[in-house]
C-alpha cells in the first residue's frame, strides 16, 4: 500500500494516548515474540503493521528511544528477531519460533546450494551468496560470519557501473526467500576512520546467526503446510482480513 497521498509521504499511526501503542523498541520486541510476525510499514491487513502500531509524530526523529525507524536498527543488532525485507519485499520482524516455518514456506525446502544445483537460482543471486556460503575440507557446507556492509558487498559481488544490474532487487529477493536477513547496521568510515552517511546494512544468512538445524527445523513439513500455518496465524489475528490480502502480504 503506497504511502505517498498528494506527492507527500504519509503515515497512519496511532493517537499518542492510544492503550496499544508500542513505546519503546523491546516493547516492539515483545508485539513480535508475542504474535509471531509483523510488517514495519501499513499494508493492506489493516493494524498489521508497526507503522500502525506506532505515533507518527515520533517517525524519523532520529531518538532512539522513541523512533520506530531507529528500534529496527536495535532489534536487527539484538539479534533475538528476524529483521529484513519479508513482506510483499518490504520490511518486517519475524519471531525465532516462526522463521522456520517461513524459511521452509518461501524456500520451498531448498538450501540454496540445492537450489543452484537444481537451476532455480539466478548467477546473480549466486554472486551474492558465494560472500556466504561455502565448503570445509570434507566438502560439507558451511557458512561465513564475515561482516559485509550491503554496499560493500554490491562491489565485491561485481554490481553496479559495468557490472551486474538490480542489486537492490536482487538482495530483496533473497531476503524475500529468507537466504539473507538483516543483522545489524553500520555507518561507512572515510580514510581517517570517521564514520558518515545513513546506516548500512549488514545481511547475514540466518543459519549464520541461530544456526543450521534451528532455521531449516520445519524442512520435514511439506512447504504448503507452512505456508498454511502462517496464512491461518494471520486470519486469527485479523478476522475481518480479507484471503487476497493475506496471502499478498504473506506470498503465494
Amino acid at each position: 500500500m503506497s504511502h505517498v497521498e498528494n506527492g507527500e509521504w504519509v503515515m497512519r499511526g496511532c493517537g499518542r494516548r492510544d492503550p496499544d501503542r508500542i513505546r519503546s523498541w523491546k516493547e516492539l520486541a515483545e508485539r513480535v515474540e508475542r504474535i509471531g510476525f509483523l510488517p514495519l510499514f501499513r499494508n493492506e491487513v489493516e493494524g498489521f503493521s508497526v507503522e500502525e502500531k506506532t505515533s507518527a509524530a515520533f517517525w524519523w526523529t532520529g531518538d532512539p528511544a522513541e523512533d520506530p525507524w531507529e528500534w529496527r536498527e536495535i532489534i536487527a543488532a539484538d539479534r533475538k528477531i528476524a529483521y529484513g525485507k519479508f513482506f510483499d519485499g518490504k520490511a518486517g520482524f519475524i519471531s525465532r519460533e516462526w522463521l522456520p516455518k517461513f524459511v521452509n514456506f518461501r524456500r520451498n525446502g531448498y538450501d540454496f546450494d540445492a537450489r543452484w544445483q537444481d537451476g532455480l537460482a539466478s548467477r546473480r543471486e549466486k554472486k551474492i551468496m558465494d560472500f556466504y556460503i561455502g565448503e570445509d575440507g570434507n566438502g560439507d557446507t558451511v557458512f561465513r560470519d564475515d561482516l559485509i556492509l550491503a554496499t560493500d558487498l554490491k562491489k565485491k559481488a561485481g554490481f553496479g557501473k559495468g557490472g551486474e544490474k538490480n542489486f537492490p532487487g536482487i538482495l530483496t529477493g533473497l531476503q524475500m526467500q529468507l537466504y539473507l536477513v538483516i543483522a545489524g547496521f553500520r555507518r561507512r568510515e572515510n580514510k581517517r576512520g570517521e564514520q558518515y552517511g545513513m546506516a548500512v546494512s549488514i545481511p547475514f544468512p540466518p543459519e549464520t546467526i541461530w544456526g543450521y538445524e534451528a532455521v531449516t527445523s520445519a524442512y520435514r513439513e511439506d512447504p504448503a503446510e507452512s505456508r498454511r500455518k502462517i496464512i491461518e496465524h494471520v486470519r486469527g489475528l485479523y478476522q475481518g482480513a480479507d484471503e487476497a490480502d493475506i496471502v499478498r502480504l504473506i506470498g503465494k
